[in-house]
Formats: structure tokens, sequence, C-alpha cells
């Protein structure tokens, strides 16, 4: 039996020309990637002057020497923390309190007296001819 080739993967752009992702990835491999990272496209560390440092099969041996949920049969012994320093803070002067003195009161002006009138009372109009219902109350109105 024979190994079938991987088909090349071709896509077609907005403007209907055909593009080979695979061999445009393969020709920028030695390109630095954009971004903060300082590697390049391919994975490798790059140091001052675009220099390989460290190339990716390096970066992922150190990777998975160490599994990330495996623990240590010997337990480092961590030296103890000093506990953080606390600054004095400056002491506060308190004051002592000082007798203060009454606010001032208000003159109020005297009110002066008024006559109380008899508070008259409503008396209806009483008219020859007694009107009743509506036509009693628009008769005031014009």
């Amino acid at each position: 039996m024979v190994a079938r080739a991987k088909p090349k993967r071709m896509y077609r752009t907005m403007q209907g020309r055909m593009v080979d992702i695979e061999k445009l990835r393969a020709a920028n491999e030695g390109v630095q990637a954009v971004g903060n990272m300082n590697v390049n496209a391919r994975g490798d560390v790059l140091g001052a002057g675009g220099n390989i440092v460290k190339s990716k099969a390096q970066v992922m041996k150190k990777y998975y020497e160490k599994p990330k949920g495996m623990v240590d049969d010997t337990p480092t012994r961590s030296q103890p923390t000093p506990a953080p320093k606390v600054e004095a803070k400056p002491q506060v002067q308190k004051m002592t309190p000082v007798a203060s003195k009454p606010a001032p009161q208000k003159a109020v002006a005297p009110t002066p007296k008024v006559e109380s009138k008899p508070v008259e009372t409503f008396k209806p109009k009483t008219e020859s001819s007694s009107k009743k219902g509506i036509d009693a109350a628009l008769d005031g109105l014009e």
C-alpha cells in the first residue's frame, strides 16, 4: 500500500487568486513574528540582531521535561520570609477641645396685632325665580 501525498490546501482570496498557505508559511519561517515575545514564525527564540538563541526543539524539550502536574519527591525547605516592615506612622497631635461660644440668637421683630374680623359666611342669593341644577350653576358665568 502506498501512502498518499498530503493534498495541498489552496485557498481562494476575495479577489479570486489562489494561495498555497503551506508554501507561504514555509517561505517565511525565518521572519520575526509580530509581538513582544521575540520569536520568529517557526517558534525559535531570537536574541539581539535577530540571531537564534534557542531553537524551537530546545524550548519544547525544556517544557516537557517536567510535566505540570508532577510533584517532587523531596520537598524543598524554603527560608521563612521576614515579616514586612511596617513604617511608623507619624504621631498626630490630638487637639484639646476648646469651649465654643454659643451661636448668637437672631433677633425676632415683634409682629403687630391684627384685629380679627368676624368671618362672613356664604349665603346664596335668593332670587324670585328659583333656578335649579345646571341653570343655577351657569347663571353667574358669561
